[in-house]
């Protein structure tokens, strides 16, 4: 950059760009050659192999005169339209898996609820016969309690004999 101070501006311009890509074509990579990978292969390389683009779905046909360019533009949207359709199908298939899924544990939430039930029903069961357990001996203690009762009455009084 030794230019005088009349010199052009896009002459300065030029010689700093220069300068630029030289340094920039001598600094050392930091990160080498990366493949790119970042999209699915099937994205990167399409098929084009011929049983590929002469098939087109039953449901389509080309009209007549039509270009090739048009031909096979229509030709690529409706096989990317199919593949699309199919993955909705696809989806479709897996969305069934997931709805067995979801009644097999309906099935078996109902049969645990009436297992819960049913365990349910044991426990009132066990709930009164201890109830009628308790009952039972707190009668048999009034009933000891009474004829203790008397008993000591019995003693204290004295007995007259006749």
């Amino acid at each position: 950059m030794t230019q005088s101070a009349g010199a052009p501006i896009s002459s300065l311009m030029d010689e700093m760009e220069r300068q630029i890509e030289a340094e920039v074509e001598n600094l050392p990579s930091i990160h080498g050659e990366l493949p790119i990978t970042y999209a699915p292969r099937n994205v990167r390389s399409p098929s084009l192999s011929m049983s590929d683009a002469t098939t087109i779905p039953d449901y389509v046909e080309h009209t007549d005169g039509a270009t090739e360019i048009g031909k096979l533009s229509a030709e690529a949207i409706v096989r990317e339209y199919e593949a699309a359709a199919k993955d909705i199908e696809a989806m479709g298939v897996e969305m069934i898996e997931r709805v067995k899924q979801c009644e097999t544990m309906t099935r078996n939430a109902l049969a645990v609820t009436e297992e819960m039930k049913d365990t349910a029903a044991r426990y009132r069961e066990e709930a009164k016969r201890i109830f009628l357990e308790i009952e039972s001996c707190s009668l048999m203690t009034a009933e000891v309690r009474k004829t203790c009762a008397d008993l000591k009455k019995r003693i204290a009084t004295p007995t007259t004999a006749s």
